[in-house]
């Protein structure tokens, strides 16, 4: 489904209705913020939390605008292939998930913070889809790189699902961070670079817009 991104616009108008049903969805699901607290916030040293959501130019474009986060880099990983190419990783044969790997500073952001945005930035009750993006590589996932990550994550799923934030059960995947291998150079930066494009405007664009309106508290000055 990835053809889907590099669509002519007058093409997208056409398909406008079924592209924006992910957009749609979400809005069914309203996450509140995590009870409890996994991270230290007097750490010294940067961190990193890796995650899957969808196409990877939504969840780049959500946490660059996020205070606290240093870099955003958009990337695969939870595959069998080493070094996969962006042709590859569309077929959904590799394994690999389209992620963002996000460095920030927790004594700005806390990782409860970080997943709190991702919840509240897809739908993690649709399996191996987001919208009109369908397959594997669009799955919902959470890399974890410490049983502390792992922890908050589990603890903060438990929370969606007693608070019935979605009709749905929640799949999103946990695993121990694997290989991350960066995507492509043009796949860096995305929106910021390509917000005209169809997909952009239409797909991305909207969840900048209530990332915008919901976590305003939180944004970069």
């Amino acid at each position: 489904m990835s053809i889907l991104r590099h669509l002519t616009s007058a093409i997208f108008l056409v398909v406008l209705p079924t592209l924006l049903s992910c957009s749609s969805r979400q809005e069914n699901g309203n996450p509140p913020r995590p009870q409890q607290k996994g991270t230290s916030p007097m750490s010294a040293s940067l961190d990193t939390a890796t995650l899957g959501g969808g196409c990877f130019w939504c969840i780049e474009a959500v946490y660059l605008l996020l205070d606290g986060v240093v870099a955003v880099e958009s990337g695969y990983a939870g595959g069998s292939v080493e070094n996969p190419t962006y042709k590859q990783v569309c077929t959904g044969t590799t394994g690999h998930a389209e992620v963002c790997r996000v460095t920030f500073d927790p004594t700005k952001v806390s990782y409860e913070d970080i997943l709190h945005v991702f919840f509240s930035s897809h739908d993690p009750t649709t399996l191996n889809r987001q919208g009109n993006d369908v397959g594997t590589q669009y799955r919902s996932v959470i890399f974890t790189h410490s049983d502390e990550q792992d922890t908050a994550a589990r603890l903060y799923i438990a929370q969606l699902e007693a608070a019935k934030t979605w009709a749905d059960p929640i799949v999103t995947e946990i695993a121990p961070a694997p290989t991350f291998y960066k995507a492509e150079d043009y796949h860096q930066n995305y929106f910021a670079r390509n917000g005209d494009q169809p997909y952009c405007a239409f797909v991305v664009r909207p969840k900048v817009e209530k990332f915008k309106k919901q976590f305003s508290d939180k944004m970069k000055q």
